[in-house]
């Protein structure tokens, strides 16, 4: 039993059972022992990969959207350039190389990196020293001004509330303890008033159906949106997630690239779940600001030009690298990878029509 899961045991024993969101919050960002304040977990010889790690065309192309965002926007200057969740700083790595074509957007950018775990701060800090970034363990404390904003698999990290269907009524689906089972799933006794937020028409409800709910990631959302909406700006978020509301336990850990028990060894795996774009979206608007989306990651990088981008670097490559880039294009947008799964949402103010979206009527 890893340190936190000893001490979430005793306070369970303590207290009695937790929310899933608590129990996600303290695995992944408890100060001392949460999954996301150790070291690297990104690449080969760690738990997972993101689509920046798969091919700098991802980059690139994010940062061809941010750029012309900017001159929608009217190219205010200077612009708070954000990135929640950056990694190792490749996407950023990337998005900056192509902003060298356009230097005036360059020189009116100041680089906000929001990022919890030092061993990547350290990682961003040697990749983007020439941009002299600023970290942040929030976006609340991002000074407000003009703002470009990319979260690529940030949400799907934030806690979840999870709902269970339980003899005809909605309860709250929480983490208990016993010395004999260790943790494990438990409804609370009575109705939950969160269910008072699940759809009416929501298909697929019976005995045992499991319906999410992130209040993180609505209260991200709406800070977001208030930005844009109050100083002007673009935001993109990249995830894997639901277009529509639906049940289902999509609550899931990762540890060196297998998928593990999610209550097993809290703070030694990644936990994550599907994210609500429906949800993002109302809370977008409710803020006053433009939801865009979402499509499909593949519908998204297609119309930005990965396929025209890939053979332009593919007539300078030999055949081995040519095989690699035509590889990492259908990871990245082929309907059984990355491509459907993953779906792209963009905030924006009224009168901007980010590209990779339709158009606002």
């Amino acid at each position: 039993m890893t340190t936190l899961a000893e001490r979430l045991a005793k306070r369970i024993a303590s207290t009695g059972p937790i929310t899933v969101a608590e129990f996600m919050a303290a695995a992944l960002a408890d100060p001392q022992h949460g999954y996301y304040r150790r070291a690297d977990p990104l690449g080969r010889q760690g738990d997972f990969i993101t689509a920046p790690e798969v091919s700098q065309l991802f980059g690139e192309l994010i940062g061809a959207w941010l750029i012309d965002s900017w001159h929608k926007l009217g190219q205010p200057s200077p612009v708070r350039l954000v990135e929640l969740g950056p990694g190792r700083g490749t996407l950023m790595q990337d998005a900056l190389r192509v902003g060298k074509l356009a230097p005036a957007w360059l020189a009116a950018i100041e680089l906000h990196l929001v990022e919890i775990n030092p061993a990547l701060r350290k990682l961003q800090a040697e990749g983007l020293a020439p941009q002299g970034p600023t970290w942040h363990e929030s976006l609340e404390t991002v000074p407000d001004g003009p703002l470009l904003l990319v979260a690529n698999e940030f949400f799907d990290a934030l806690p979840i509330r999870q709902l269970v269907f339980v003899g005809g009524q909605w309860r709250e689906r929480r983490v208990g303890w016993s010395s004999e089972e260790g943790f494990g799933f438990v409804p609370s006794p009575d109705r939950s008033p969160l269910g008072a937020l699940v759809p009416m028409q929501i298909p697929g409800v019976a005995e045992g159906a499991v319906y999410e709910l992130s209040p993180a990631a609505i209260g991200v959302a709406s800070e977001i949106a208030r930005r844009v909406s109050g100083f002007g700006g673009a935001a993109l978020i990249i995830d894997y997630g639901r277009i529509a509301p639906e049940v289902g336990d999509t609550l899931q850990a990762v540890r060196r690239h297998t998928r593990v028990n999610a209550l097993e060894e809290p703070g030694a795996a990644d936990l994550s779940a599907h994210v609500d774009f429906a949800a993002l979206s109302r809370a977008a608007i409710e803020a006053g600001a433009r939801a865009f989306g979402p499509v499909t990651q593949r519908d998204f990088l297609i119309d930005l030009g990965i396929e025209m981008r890939a053979r332009a670097l593919s007539r300078s490559a030999t055949p081995t690298e040519a095989a690699t880039i035509e590889d990492a294009v259908e990871r990245l947008v082929g309907r059984g990878a990355m491509g459907a799964l993953f779906k792209a949402l963009a905030i924006a103010p009224p009168g901007i029509s980010p590209a990779g979206f339709p158009a606002e009527d």
